[in-house]
């Protein structure tokens, strides 16, 4: 998988060009990061940027029944597996900031990013956000997603990529108003090998993730952006919507007969 500034065979197969941007990228960027309350998502994505020194001004959790029924959806999708210390003890470490809003939307989030001279905001496992918190940051709001854009747009990607057949992986883009159609800066495959579980696979690309936030952290750092950012082509799907149960049925029988188009070896 190409990370700085390599098109990939897909991308080259897509169409995709390099695109030209203007970034006051110098350093280690200022940047809120948002999420839904606790989510185990944001979790580890904020262990994995913390570890390069990459610390947000401030932290702004939804606190709402949705945060809570799309968590408690999430731990189920990675039973098993570790989850990253809580946000409130990485928070707590780092010295930085948590702020609750009852939802993610512009009359109660940006009273509290205003007097910030942000260069970005992080997503850390959000609903979909549109209006005016896409356009405070300097250098635009950034996300990753736990599947392969343009291929796999959506929720419950790897229940999906395995459905469809889809390579399973994970993407850094930028947000704008659609659903996961910002422009990418990282995408990579995960390595699936014969015997994992569905939970397995939603942990895999959980973690990869929390990595390529890091490595787009990085790469803005190094002033890199401009050469790596370019737009996502057009997938062969729909926009995916949460995987109902007899689409997970399929996806658990799939792994268990090693049927599945792309494992690794």
């Amino acid at each position: 998988m190409h990370l700085m500034g390599d098109l990939s065979p897909f991308d080259r197969k897509l169409g995709v060009s390099m695109a030209p941007a203007k970034f006051s990228i110098m350093g280690k960027p200022k940047f809120a990061y948002l999420l839904l309350k606790e989510h185990p998502y944001g979790r580890e994505m904020l262990m994995q940027i913390l570890s390069e020194g990459f610390v947000p001004e401030v932290i702004i959790e939804e606190d709402s029944g949705i945060a809570d029924e799309e968590r408690e959806k999430f731990l189920k999708r990675i039973e098993g597996n570790p989850i990253a210390p809580s946000i409130e003890e990485q928070a707590m470490e780092n010295g930085i900031r948590v702020i609750s809003v009852p939802v993610h939307k512009s009359p109660e989030v940006m009273p509290h990013l205003e007097g910030m001279d942000l260069d970005l905001i992080v997503f850390g496992g959000t609903r979909i956000i549109r209006g005016e918190i896409l356009d405070f940051p300097t250098d635009g709001v950034i996300n990753s997603h736990p599947g392969l854009l343009p291929e796999c747009r959506g929720s419950a990607s790897p229940a999906w990529s395995v459905y469809h057949d889809i390579p399973i992986g994970s993407s850094t883009h930028f947000c704008d108003n659609g659903i996961d159609t910002g422009d990418l800066l990282m995408r990579r495959e995960a390595r699936v090998d014969r015997g994992m579980t569905y939970e397995d696979l939603c942990y895999q690309t959980l973690v990869l993730s929390g990595v390529l936030m890091k490595e787009a952290l990085m790469a803005y750092k190094g002033g890199r952006w401009p050469e790596i950012r370019r737009p996502q082509g057009q997938g062969e799907h729909p926009t995916f919507r949460n995987a109902p149960e007899e689409v997970l049925e399929v996806v658990r029988q799939k792994l268990r007969d090693q049927t599945y188009a792309h494992y690794s070896d």
